[in-house]
């Protein structure tokens, strides 16, 4: 039965034993537009057959069509697109035929959608693989708890800075120093190079050692200010 324009359109769901490569179309002006109707269905995938019904019983000056696709998925795309579309004037009918099934389009029916139920299943448990193993990868920094964080940072806060790094410290004392006067280099002008690096450094050295800080004194503060 014709739906009306202003009326809401029903939700119906298909099963794949409802679905099929057999299409029926009604409501079609009739007009001997059947190669026309084929060229509009072919657009969504190849069409093997497309005659009219003349058995079929239908409103006046309409025809029904049998529309037979190669695969059922071309079918199911131009039922979802066509159906309710309009036509020379006319809101198409589609609906599935899977009556004219025959044993061999059945079979092959159920096990494209065995198919392709496996590809999904498949396809969600690799993308949860992915997202498990992504999820395993902890930040230590992040690990750490709240109370954890704020003493790390207060301890770094607190740390004497002429004290330097408690590591470094400690490294310091398993570091042997070497001559001076030894070469590394099978080259003469890489071991000056390196020679007048090291009094460099010496001179430095001797100069920080000999230099004592002091008190800061306090800078005199000049009133500048005008009296009224």
């Amino acid at each position: 039965m014709p739906r009306y324009k202003d009326e809401p359109p029903a939700v119906r769901v298909y099963t794949v034993c409802d679905e099929s490569k057999y299409l029926i179309v009604r409501n079609v002006p009739a007009l001997g537009c059947g190669d026309e109707l084929k060229q509009l269905f072919t657009t969504y995938g190849e069409v093997e057959e497309c005659k009219p019904m003349d058995a079929e019983d239908c409103e006046p000056f309409t025809d029904v069509y049998w529309i037979k696709f190669h695969k059922i998925d071309n079918a199911r795309f131009a039922k979802r697109k066509l159906d309710q579309s309009i036509f020379l004037g006319n809101r198409l009918q589609v609906c599935y035929a899977p009556n004219y099934e025959s044993p061999s389009d059945t079979k092959e029916k159920l096990e494209g959608r065995r198919k392709e139920v496996l590809a999904r299943l498949k396809s969600g448990s690799s993308e949860k693989f992915k997202v498990q193993s992504s999820s395993t990868i902890i930040d230590p920094l992040s690990a750490r708890t709240p109370m954890q964080a704020v003493s790390s940072h207060r301890d770094f806060s607190q740390r004497d800075p002429k004290q330097g790094d408690p590591i470094s410290r400690g490294n310091h004392s398993s570091i042997t120093r070497v001559s001076s006067d030894q070469d590394y280099f099978p080259s003469q002008s890489m071991n000056e190079t390196v020679r007048k690096v090291r009094e460099k450094l010496n001179k430095i050295e001797s100069s920080a050692s000999d230099a004592q800080p002091g008190p800061a004194t306090k800078k005199t503060r000049i009133d500048n200010r005008r009296r009224i």
